[in-house]
């Protein structure tokens, strides 16, 4: 069925899709399109609502996008967040510069008039800012809402146009009424009524891609984390056994997992998987490769190429001459793009292997049906589709498996240490019941740094290994998660006694951003 969606238009936000997911959140179709199509274009989706997002430029600026202003005019309700607020006032007439003093992060807002997209806030409340630039003067016809202490327009309203703008981040986390903002502009101010939810777009994928593949053979690229898993069920419901996945040992996995994926996964689904142990050339092409952009490419590269001779053999398989296999599934989610500059003029902050590090001649369509989703909707369709818990709330797993969870040069002597140390936290943290909890949790080895250390009244010169658990919803953001002082210890003093050539355990406690989840 078409819809009519809410437009988010990217202004080269790093939260764009964040936006998108929002809007989804509550219950509204919405699609991410680029500032630079045509504003004719726009319209032609026959948008029940357009957003304006953040984004990294100036309005001021010579060079800063900027948008055609009679889309202000076309009756359209359009909400600007932060570049898009600053945005609007810019072409409506506002006076809008430089900012005396930029907010970023937690700021105090005073609400002045709670009504239109601020209905039912309080007085006072903590946001979340990223801006350097200010609305002095709001346009006229616009009423001032809320401002801040670097904001004399923090938020503001023309009601007759139904044309809203607020300078902080509303559909960050970090902003703990944000979503009432969204909801209040969606359902209040636009009128929009519930219209989308996983479900659908789980069956409308289904129906896409059967019609989409035909009678094509199809290989699914499965690690054994929740959104291959999904990406495969989902494809399995549209083509049955033309599916086959294959399952990489790339030599980089955590302790264990070759085996449990190889059971689990066909116990659940019932899905044909082939097994590829192709692991001495992984870690053989990784030999003395220290940064990490250049790993993940060579991994990309490599899976690419492991995913062609398995399609070969499974053709041979099925015995039809001339058969080719032509599609590849993944379970790509938007972060991964995104952070792989796939958004419109976003910076890429690293390359995912399955995104950044493919290479340029590749054979194969892609067949990506999580492309635009985050992963707790991931997980919605998962139990959706019936998968088991455990496979559902697995919690994330690079691509690039340990590889990028060495910084230096990837060895097998440092995979084996590692892979010892990342059992020991997790048991410890399986224990005291913590799965749930913590989104995820890289084990970091830092095999390019030393420590001087004393371990049976001897002088060592060892390894740190880092722990970095964290809590998110979405990986866009992320908050170290505060571990009991009980289950820190466990871990450590395990590690330091039962790895050799470990003699120092660290606590992250660096937020997203600044940082990322993985370290590389």
């Amino acid at each position: 069925m078409e819809r009519r969606p809410v437009l988010v238009v990217d202004y080269g936000a790093q939260y764009a899709e964040l936006i998108a997911r929002r809007v989804r959140e509550a219950h509204v179709y919405s699609e991410l399109v680029a500032h630079t199509m045509p504003v004719d274009e726009m319209l032609a989706k026959k948008p029940l609502a357009i957003i304006f997002s953040g984004g990294p430029a100036s309005v001021y600026e010579p060079d800063a996008p900027h948008i055609d202003p009679k889309i202000f005019d076309a009756g359209v309700p359009i909400l600007g967040i932060c570049y898009g607020c600053q945005l609007m006032a810019e072409e409506l007439g506002g006076d809008v510069d430089k900012a005396a003093m930029g907010e970023y992060g937690k700021t105090s807002v005073e609400v002045d008039n709670s009504s239109y997209i601020l209905n039912g806030s309080p007085a006072e409340q903590t946001v979340w800012m990223s801006h350097g630039v200010q609305i002095n003067k709001a346009p006229e016809g616009f009423v001032t809402l809320a401002t801040s202490p670097s904001a004399p327009v923090a938020a503001m309203a023309d009601p007759q146009r139904k044309l809203y703008g607020i300078q902080w981040h509303c559909e960050v986390k970090h902003t703990p009424l944000g979503q009432n903002i969204i909801e209040n502009f969606l359902h209040n101010e636009a009128g929009i009524e519930d219209n989308w939810s996983p479900k659908g777009l789980m069956e409308e994928q289904i129906e896409k891609i059967r019609e989409e593949v035909g009678d094509d053979q199809v290989i699914c690229g499965l690690s054994g984390g929740v959104d291959s898993a999904v990406a495969a069920t989902l494809v399995h419901k549209a083509v049955g056994d033309q599916l086959t996945c294959v399952f990489v040992n790339h030599g980089l996995l955590r302790e264990g997992e070759v085996e449990q994926v190889q059971h689990d996964f066909v116990q659940a689904t019932g899905i044909k998987l082939k097994t590829v142990d192709a692991s001495e050339e992984f870690v053989s092409a990784l030999k003395g490769v220290t940064e990490p952009e250049a790993k993940r490419k060579i991994i990309g590269d490599l899976f690419i190429k492991t995913f062609e001779k398995a399609a070969s053999q499974i053709v041979a398989e099925v015995g039809e001459k001339g058969a080719k296999v032509k599609w590849l599934v993944q379970g790509t989610l938007y972060p991964d793009v995104v952070e792989s500059g796939g958004g419109s003029g976003t910076a890429v902050i690293k390359s995912h292997h399955n995104v950044g590090g493919l290479p340029e001649n590749l054979e194969f369509k892609l067949i990506e049906p999580l492309r635009s989703l985050f992963k707790d909707e991931v997980r919605q369709i998962g139990t959706h589709l019936g998968l088991p818990d455990y496979m559902v709330w697995r919690q994330p797993f690079p691509g690039p498996g340990l590889a990028i969870r060495i910084v230096g040069e990837v060895t097998q002597d440092r995979l084996n240490l590692l892979r010892r140390a990342d059992a020991i936290a997790r048991e410890e943290m399986t224990k005291a019941g913590l799965d749930r909890k913590i989104w995820q949790c890289p084990v970091v080895l830092l095999a390019n740094v030393h420590s001087v250390g004393v371990q049976g009244d001897e002088r060592t010169y060892g390894n740190p290994i880092v722990i970095r658990p964290i809590e998110s919803s979405d990986a866009m953001t992320a908050d170290w998660f505060h571990m009991p002082y009980d289950v820190l210890t466990a871990i450590s003093n395990r590690i330091t006694n039962e790895c050799r050539g470990i003699n120092r355990v660290v606590y992250d406690v660096t937020s997203k951003p600044p940082a990322t989840i993985e370290w590389e």
